[in-house]
């Protein structure tokens, strides 16, 4: 008796099915750089009006023995980072309300490549972003360290996974009512932003503040990203700034997986 013929298209591998749907995503970029061009403004603008004020509280020669844009360039790396990947929600409920999410369930794409493919285009721009503003910042007294750079952004990369699988768990989740996912999105961005010690340090502020900062996971990431940028390696902060980035990963991945589970149950 011979075996059955298949009636859908054969299962690809994950990595397959992730560089597909990254492809996929990608260039709706390519068509529209514009806007890749204009998101670009915001963290200059933090650059050129928030960088010199920080040379009275930081210090001229920086916390980490540099300028005071060795401190500040890595917390506005973090922020571009977390404004892209948390705001992935709203591009998701745009296509379930087109119906195009729908489709794509169809095809025979894993739930955890869709999420890590989703999440990868849009950490695709944010690296170009980081790369130029750190190279922009080079002129101004900012030291380059390529490698602990492109180390940095590795883990930033594995942390906006997470995040970015988050989002669209939340979208999921309010996906009838679309104004929930931005008043719970701006309502966790910012305290977590300010609570990482991003902007301005904490050591001097009250005590809540310190420790809620160290219960941030985003504080870890900012740290390790600080002590990277500074062409360090060797330091406790990179491996904590790891932890918390795989451990946001595998948290973001296995709810955003259940939630399309739940939601195409």
């Amino acid at each position: 008796m011979s075996a059955p013929a298949t009636t859908g298209p054969r299962a690809t591998g994950a990595l397959t099915d992730i560089g597909n749907v990254w492809w996929r995503e990608t260039l709706t970029i390519v068509r529209d750089p514009f806007s890749l061009i204009f998101s670009l403004l915001q963290p200059l603008v933090f650059l050129g009006l928030f960088g010199p004020l920080l040379a009275g509280v930081v210090g001229d020669t920086g916390a980490l023995g540099g300028s005071s844009l060795q401190w500040f360039l890595p917390g506005v790396v973090v922020m571009i980072t977390m404004f892209g990947t948390s705001m992935t929600g709203s591009n998701l409920q745009f296509e379930i309300m087109t119906g195009a999410f729908e489709r794509m369930l169809a095809t025979p794409l894993s739930r955890s490549s869709l999420m890590v493919g989703r999440a990868l285009k849009e950490l695709t721009p944010l690296v170009v972003q980081a790369a130029i503003i750190t190279l922009v910042a080079v002129p101004f007294g900012f030291a380059l360290y390529p490698l602990h750079v492109l180390a940095g952004l590795v883990v930033l990369g594995i942390f906006g996974i997470g995040v970015g699988a988050l989002s669209y768990a939340l979208a999921i989740a309010a996906r009838k009512t679309e104004w929930i996912f931005w008043a719970v999105q701006q309502s966790l961005l910012f305290p977590l932003l300010i609570l990482s010690g991003m902007m301005l340090p904490l050591e001097t502020g009250p005590e809540w503040m310190r420790v809620a900062s160290v219960l941030n996971p985003l504080t870890w990431i900012v740290d390790a990203e600080r002590v990277l940028f500074a062409g360090t390696f060797a330091d406790p902060a990179v491996l904590w700034g790891l932890l918390a980035a795989v451990a946001t990963m595998a948290v973001g991945l296995t709810v955003g997986v259940r939630s399309i589970r739940g939601a195409t149950a």
